[in-house]
């Protein structure tokens, strides 16, 4: 009994974690774009770089957490994240060029990924056997989580003012961040759990990846892994850009600031709900499959949305964007599973975010900022080629499948014990 209650709080407490260093990944951002643009004289280029730094933050240090990890536990880890969100604020806050803000971002970055990776690790841990449910709850905080805050994160700003709404978010995420990481622990870490519970846990990780696991070096000499990166790289650019894009796309149609954020606030709350949804979807009609149809809706979205001024319209077509692109957050980490086994999974699915933090942040919010810029705002050009990202990720998406090498690897392990018996 107290296993399980410990296993529960591990999840709640990695769900909470992320909270908010998922607002201000997915949020914060979008907010307070026009904002910057206006207090430092910049353009949507300049803006749009923020995510771009953030993402690099990302594909930098994901892999390397993963490997930490194993070695000094997650508590540690996600306590660390939870420091680096919260104090990287008073940067942005005190930030007198976008130089500063960039600094800040890619400080955020770091740390979700001290909190992100741990996170997904420490729940499969605890409940093996509902890994696809316990990850997909971890995602649906990282994602939803900007959607309850980026009408919180509107009024602060404008009833609390610049510098005091920042210090007010980076307290609540200090807070509760730091609280929650306490119990998000390995079971093999928490003395009071008992050897039985352990062991448990660990047959059922070994029996639900009954598989062999490839190691990273065989991972990465597959194609299925390179489709995948190219996916993370091309969704995900399509996925992250609408961040940045949303609530500048509704100024430019003559919305008014409250009506425009609204069109990110719809793209969030799909983006996390869909992480849970999908991922229990998956497992029903398959990985491919589910992220395929995602993905070729957010491309019809993105073509429609280019010429689309209602506000109601808008709104629902990001939110189908956002569908999208918490399908690829949620519906990854299961598929990695699936081709590569559980045992590297932290680190193979750190190598995986290099596509997304090198790559996707220049494709995505980097690119389109600055076609707004040479283009004086022409949305049609930049929503069709975001649309174009998505219809080529629902093609590639099927031939991500489990390489031939696992295959060999089980042959020969299935060998190896009939020749012991």
């Amino acid at each position: 009994m107290l296993d399980n209650i410990r296993g529960i709080l591990a999840v709640t407490g990695s769900a909470a974690a992320i909270f908010w260093p998922g607002a201000l990944t997915f949020g914060f951002s979008g907010v307070m774009s026009p904002f910057w643009e206006e207090m430092f004289n910049t353009g949507s280029g300049a803006t749009g770089n923020t995510l771009f730094f953030l993402l690099f933050g990302v594909g930098i240090f994901m892999f390397f957490v993963g490997k930490w990890q194993e070695r000094v536990g997650t508590r540690i880890m996600i306590t660390l994240g939870a420091l680096i969100c919260g104090l990287s604020l008073i940067i942005v806050a005190n930030a007198v060029n976008i130089y500063m803000v960039y600094i800040w971002a890619f400080l955020n970055g770091m740390g979700v990924s001290f909190i992100y990776v741990p996170g997904l690790t420490t729940v499969q841990r605890w409940f093996p056997q509902k890994r696809g449910l316990v990850s997909g709850i971890v995602n649906l905080m990282f994602g939803f989580s900007a959607a309850t805050m980026v009408p919180l994160f509107s009024v602060l700003l404008e009833t609390q003012g610049y510098m005091s709404m920042i210090y007010i978010t980076a307290a609540f995420t200090l807070i509760i961040s730091l609280i929650s990481a306490q119990f998000t622990e390995v079971p093999e870490r928490v003395k009071k759990v008992s050897k039985y519970q352990v062991i448990q846990n660990n047959f059922n990780l070994q029996n639900a990846d009954v598989n062999n696991s490839l190691t990273v070096a065989e991972s990465v000499r597959t194609r299925s892994f390179w489709f995948l990166w190219l996916i993370w790289a091309l969704q995900g650019a399509a996925g992250i850009a609408m961040v940045t894009n949303s609530v500048n796309f509704g100024l430019t149609r003559g919305m008014p600031m409250e009506s425009a954020v609204l069109i990110l606030t719809t793209f969030n709350v799909t983006n996390g709900l869909s992480r849970i949804i999908t991922g229990y979807l998956s497992d029903i009609i398959g990985r491919n499959l589910t992220m395929s149809i995602a993905f070729f809706a957010a491309g019809g979205a993105y073509f429609i949305l280019a010429y689309t001024y209602n506000l109601a319209a808008a709104a629902v077509l990001a939110a189908v964007v956002g569908f999208a692109f918490g399908t690829l957050f949620a519906v990854s980490a299961p598929l990695i599973s699936d081709c590569f086994g559980l045992k590297h999974f932290g680190a193979i699915l750190g190598l995986q975010f290099t596509a997304f933090g090198f790559v996707a942040g220049l494709l995505g919010p980097s690119l389109s900022g600055y076609l707004l810029d040479t283009t004086g705002g022409n949305f049609i050009a930049i929503f069709s080629y975001l649309g174009i990202f998505c219809l080529l990720s629902g093609i590639l998406v099927n031939y991500v499948v489990p390489p031939q090498l696992k295959e060999e690897k089980v042959a020969q392990s299935m060998g190896n014990l009939a020749g012991e018996n």
